[in-house]
């Protein structure tokens, strides 16, 4: 539809004011799509003001308005904008949020642009028939549009426990669970709730720009620990907590975005305990529990499994191994933590619609699920192992990233002194999309980096493809 859109955006200049454009049947022969990306892309200029449309006669180029309409001045806004409060010590808190380190994963590429950038499985990954089957069965529950139990139907929150729970099923309940829309949302309501605006929050270095911009947006400010192949290092987070006084540090133990790292056997126990001796909570982002590849091991415990104590407040979502609109994840808490996140969920959303609680509810209740996790699990593997054959062979001078054996990605490390926001472009113009490392350290980074994701690739073909084309970057800039 968009390549569509943008030939008719050029196209619409050859007509005169009011004149009839081609009808939707010409457009169909002309350029052999279907109706359906006809009318879509004829809305998508009518949406612009390019083209006007009436029923039942066609679409015509739109009239030029009559007369210059003077420019609205909204220079009064960034006053307003620029605004600071102040935190509990009196310190200013800012107002601005960048978003750019979440953009670079959602935007979607040109046609033609190898898209090593998203955060999302490939249509061929995603369990789209089992999907439309779940949501057909669920339209047909009882009760299916009626409000759901502010914390999420109870059903769905059990199963989640259970999977919080791992071999211990049962340690935790279902009343433990609060049903969110996605991980993205489960970590806004847990920092809104666990920490007060200005206050320090621990976070890895490097790690997740999604969760940094929730971090700048809620008026807490992040402090860097940094991550090695074995996790965060514990005596760094113990360093941390003393020099600041931190009572949140946010983590991701399996498969961390964007290093891949498995935080190892002999740390866990060692987080637990420093944050119990901080009085402070442990937030485990989850994300990719269900992103293990068909190579690996069985995956580690939660560390919520292994802590009775309320220490640590469990984040997953369903998102991330199936469809980036299937927007259902968890919220996992012991203790007074629990209602006040319960109470922040209501006060911001007041409950996940019940329909895409029911349709998830189907989907992993039925025999399709077990079968969608592992062909995810094989094409990842796949994947990945062709990114880093690829790597090795295109770009033997340049060190080789960590392979992980659970998520979508690869953290690739550039020669010292690049600009990771001119590689990108150049990459770019050679038709691969890549997401600059530099949004994914809260100070300043290290050494600059890309993360490089095979998750929303066709197959290996295209990923060797895109390695190539970076291998063409590389020569430009001269990267050797």
């Amino acid at each position: 539809m968009a390549e569509l859109a943008a030939v008719l955006r050029r196209e619409v200049n050859r007509y005169s004011p009011g004149e009839k454009l081609p009808s939707s049947r010409a457009l169909v022969e002309r350029y052999g799509v279907s109706p359906v990306t006809v009318s879509r892309a004829v809305a998508a200029l009518a949406a612009e003001g390019l083209v006007v449309t009436r029923p039942g006669a066609g679409a015509f180029r739109a009239r030029r308005p009559t007369g210059v309409r003077k420019a609205a001045d909204t220079s009064w806004q960034e006053v307003a904008l620029s605004a600071e409060s102040a935190s509990a010590s009196g310190e200013p808190i800012p107002r601005t949020v960048d978003a750019s380190g979440v953009d670079a994963t959602l935007a979607v590429p040109a046609p033609g642009v190898i898209a090593f950038n998203v955060g999302y499985l490939h249509s061929s990954l995603q369990p789209e028939r089992s999907l439309a089957a779940a949501l057909a069965r669920a339209g047909r529950r009882p009760g299916a549009w009626a409000s759901p139990p502010i914390e999420g139907l109870e059903e769905l929150r059990g199963w989640f426990a259970r999977g919080i729970a791992g071999t211990d099923e049962g340690a935790i309940g279902a009343s433990a669970v609060i049903i969110t829309a996605g991980g993205q949302s489960a970590l806004t309501t847990a920092l809104r709730a666990l920490a007060p605006p200005g206050a320090p929050v621990l976070v890895e270095s490097p790690t997740y720009p999604g969760m940094l911009a929730v971090a700048h947006a809620s008026g807490v400010r992040p402090v860097p620990v940094p991550v090695d192949a074995d996790g965060v290092r514990p005596e760094l987070l113990e360093d941390a907590f003393r020099a600041t006084g931190a009572r949140l540090f946010i983590g991701q133990p399996l498969y961390q975005n964007p290093s891949g790292a498995v935080l190892a056997e002999e740390r866990r126990s060692e987080v637990l305990r420093i944050a119990r001796a901080a009085g402070a909570f442990v937030v485990e982002d989850d994300f990719a529990r269900y992103l293990v590849h068909a190579d690996a091991g069985a995956p580690p415990r939660t560390l919520m499994a292994d802590d009775p104590e309320g220490t640590v407040v469990h984040i997953r979502s369903l998102t991330k191994c199936t469809s980036p609109s299937l927007r259902v994840g968890a919220l996992a808490a012991r203790g007074p933590a629990l209602e006040r996140l319960r109470a922040i969920q209501v006060v911001d959303s007041f409950f996940v619609p019940r329909p895409l609680q029911e349709t998830a509810l189907e989907l992993v209740g039925s025999p399709a699920w077990g079968r969608h996790l592992r062909a995810v699990a094989a094409g990842l593997t796949e994947r990945r192992r062709a990114m880093a054959t690829a790597l090795l062979s295109e770009l033997p001078d340049v060190p080789a990233p960590a392979v992980p054996s659970g998520g979508y990605h690869l953290w690739q490390r550039l020669p010292e002194g690049t600009d990771e926001t001119v590689f990108a472009a150049v990459a770019l113009r050679a038709g691969v999309a890549v997401a600059p490392g530099r949004p994914y350290f809260p100070a300043e980074a290290p050494a600059p980096h890309v993360r490089l994701s095979f998750a929303g690739t066709a197959g290996t073909t295209e990923i060797i493809d895109g390695v190539r084309r970076l291998r063409s970057a590389f020569d430009q800039l001269g990267l050797h």
